[in-house]
């Protein structure tokens, strides 16, 4: 996926994008506290003036880039300008890995090329099932009995992107949204590091399905 591997003295350099409260990238940083780790985020990236993972990044001495949409441009112009903001940060701080992390903003086809397949996220379903924004109600009202987490390279779709790999678990007939999303959490905050060092060690995955 990438065109090197990180080394303890040469870590790749991740970005990580968030618009929430930041709890699957503070998993992450602590990840990289460890000695051995061979990818490091350098900047952090959020739309939200208030996102709660701010202070996260904070905590762990990441610089935060904060942009949000300006709504003062036209409504086709918006994203553009947006993202383009966010490329220059990037290109200057010469990232190797972008990881959406509680993103919850849809990225353009172009900035998607530009990127491919250097972007990753974590969806809370076992994709190609319950995509979308809201996947922990469309797995209770379907009444299915697994439910579990997906990472997956990005492309232009919605949570269509190549599956990297998965983590099961079970869904019990008295659960409540919160209650699957805490259980569901719990593997995401495994699994997402455990597949960056993958990516960041030279692992070979199948780009094609």
């Amino acid at each position: 996926m990438l065109t090197k591997v990180g080394t303890l003295d040469n870590p790749l350099r991740i970005a990580v994008f968030f618009s929430g409260s930041g709890t699957g990238m503070d998993a992450l940083l602590r990840h990289q506290g460890n000695a051995q780790c061979i990818h490091k985020t350098v900047l952090c990236v959020t739309d939200k003036k208030d996102a709660g993972g701010i202070h996260y990044a904070k905590q762990h001495d990441v610089p935060v880039l904060i942009e949000p949409l300006d709504t003062s441009l036209p409504r086709d112009e918006r994203r553009r300008e947006h993202e383009q903001r966010i490329t220059k940060q990037l290109d200057e701080a010469d990232i190797d890995l972008i990881v959406l992390s509680g993103y919850m903003r849809l990225l353009s086809p172009d900035f998607v090329e530009k990127y491919f397949p250097r972007i990753i996220n974590i969806h809370p379903s076992l994709l190609p099932a319950f995509p979308g924004k809201d996947a922990h109600t469309d797995v209770l009202a379907s009444g299915v009995r697994v439910s579990g987490c997906t990472v997956h390279v990005v492309d232009a779709g919605m949570d269509t992107g190549p599956i990297l790999a998965q983590r099961r678990v079970p869904v019990f007939p008295t659960d409540s949204r919160s209650q699957l999303a805490k259980r569901v959490q719990v593997e995401e905050h495994r699994l997402y590091p455990e597949v960056i060092d993958s990516i960041c060690s030279g692992a070979q995955f199948d780009l094609g399905n």
